[in-house]
């Protein structure tokens, strides 16, 4: 999963420890990648959020009851702080939990609460000049942030496919449009 920070991407990996058949696999999170600890806060409500929003939306679905899972943001050497990942953090996670690929050449930005909200976030220019850079195609702003980008200059915004996120289940439908 992608994410901007500024005027840079940060990609989101998610990944089992252990398989989650066992008798003795334990629930937990482990995150890496020198992340500040507001990064880090933001990984704990995103990974509550994930199993609340899971639990909701299939109930069948027990992955969060075992797993042991690592969240890891590349780049270690250069320090990450800051809640906009939030939304991309929950987004790994859930493909992780349903084993389903989300929808490719997208990135997003959101700091996301327990309820599911997606709250504005700050630096809309830059990280949607990154996502161009990189070669993004599509992106996911928070609907707090819609003046921000709407200010932009066309030429930033020209061929970029824009969706307003007010709710985590906005964007989980344009990332999983089967589910």
């Amino acid at each position: 999963m992608m994410c901007h920070a500024g005027g840079s991407t940060l990609y989101v990996e998610s990944a089992l420890k252990h398989s989650v058949e066992g008798e003795k696999s334990e629930p937990s999170l482990e995150t890496t990648g020198q992340l500040g600890a507001v990064m880090q806060e933001s990984a704990k409500i995103a990974y509550t959020f994930a199993k609340s929003f899971l639990s909701k939306h299939q109930p069948d679905n027990k992955f969060f009851d075992k797993a042991a899972i690592h969240i890891h943001v590349p780049a270690g050497a250069t320090p990450k702080d800051g809640p906009s990942a939030g939304c991309t953090i929950v987004s790994a996670l859930l493909s992780l939990a349903m084993n389903k690929s989300a929808r490719q050449n997208i990135a997003m930005t959101g700091e996301v609460s327990l309820t599911g909200k997606v709250l504005p976030v700050g630096g809309i220019k830059e990280k949607t000049i990154a996502a161009r850079r990189d070669g993004v195609t599509c992106v996911v702003i928070p609907e707090g942030n819609r003046k921000d980008y709407e200010e932009l200059p066309d030429f930033i915004r020209e061929g970029m496919e824009v969706h307003f996120a007010e709710n985590y289940r906005d964007l989980y439908t344009i990332l999983f449009p089967q589910q």
